[in-house]
């Protein structure tokens, strides 16, 4: 009986180090690849009666994006699903990108509650590094399908501009 109980253990032990190891490569995979989608976001303090006020929202969400560079320009596409182009602002500093917005909470019925609660609210800002400098003046921003899309063509100077999302 002993030995069974030790080869039982031995048995838990293992699956434990592979549960271990999946667990460590998901984490590693998700700093390497996506530690700048990590945003945190703020939320407004609500009023204490509010049925808001006691939900739990997490703080922190994934905004991931990609950018690729072409010739003539840097194209940055970030995903906000949730939200309308009038939630983002879009602002270059020199040769940074900040994206920031306000992502709200809609509740779509009153009864019932919630059992998963991943999704952050709240307003947030991300700074994107730029390879290069970029021409504000005839930069360009389109939302779509919950994906913003910043076009930015590149140029030698350094200015900041606000940039309107159509």
């Amino acid at each position: 009986m002993f030995e069974s109980l030790k080869k039982a253990g031995k048995e838990i032990g293992k699956d434990l180090g592979r549960a271990w190891d999946s667990l460590a490569e998901g984490w590693r995979e998700l700093l390497t690849r996506s530690s700048d989608a990590l945003t945190h976001f703020t939320r407004r303090k609500e009023p204490e009666s509010t049925a808001l006020a006691e939900m739990k929202f997490p703080s922190w969400g994934l905004l991931a994006g990609e950018m690729r560079e072409t010739p003539k320009s840097i194209v940055v596409s970030i995903e906000l699903p949730g939200m309308d182009k009038e939630d983002c602002e879009i602002a270059i500093e020199g040769n940074t990108l900040y994206i920031r917005g306000e992502k709200r909470f809609q509740r779509e019925e009153e009864n019932g509650y919630y059992h998963i609660m991943e999704r952050a609210y709240g307003s947030f800002q991300r700074a994107i590094p730029l390879p290069q400098n970029v021409d504000t003046e005839n930069a360009a921003a389109d939302y779509k399908n919950g994906v913003l899309t910043i076009t930015l063509p590149k140029v030698d100077g350094v200015t900041a501009k606000r940039i309107e999302v159509k």
